[in-house]
């Protein structure tokens, strides 16, 4: 039986190069690379993982390339990163990227269906941000299918 998991590394974590999201991108490519990343993530989906690929300046095929043959540590792939010609990791790049993470919104039907999944009103209390609908999006598919 092949075991897969939830990346439940937050879209607002950062690691040592305060890159946020990228910690979550790793995990993502990693679990994909061993076939273990849980139905319905993409190792690199088109949202905020193409965000980071793009806002550093790297290569979309070269990152998912040396997840997927190297299966690297989280401070390996960092190391990698900052070896890669053109990479963006000057503080404005840095917090332009960290800044549109933190304020990306999901549309309303999608804001919508994770809170109600979640048995949560939408209303003036509920998160907007993309990050804080992801988690609760994550915790619930976490708990559907290991705690439930």
């Amino acid at each position: 039986m092949n075991i897969t998991h939830v990346p439940l590394i937050s879209s607002g974590v950062a690691g040592p190069l305060g890159v946020l999201h990228l910690p979550r991108l790793w995990l993502k490519l990693s679990l994909e690379s061993v076939d273990r990343l849980a139905f319905g993530y993409p190792g690199a989906g088109t949202g905020y993982d193409q965000m980071v690929i793009d806002g550093l300046g790297l290569d979309r095929n070269a990152v998912i390339g040396f997840i997927k043959d190297k299966k690297p540590t989280y401070p390996e792939f960092e190391k990698w990163i900052v070896l890669q010609p053109g990479v963006k990791l000057d503080e404005l790049s840095v917090d332009g990227l960290n800044s549109a993470i933190r304020g990306y919104q999901h549309d309303d039907n999608d804001r919508k269906s994770i809170l109600e999944a979640n048995g949560l009103q939408d209303n003036e209390s509920a998160p907007k941000d993309a990050v804080s609908l992801n988690n609760l999006d994550d915790w619930k598919e976490f708990y559907d299918a290991v705690l439930k």
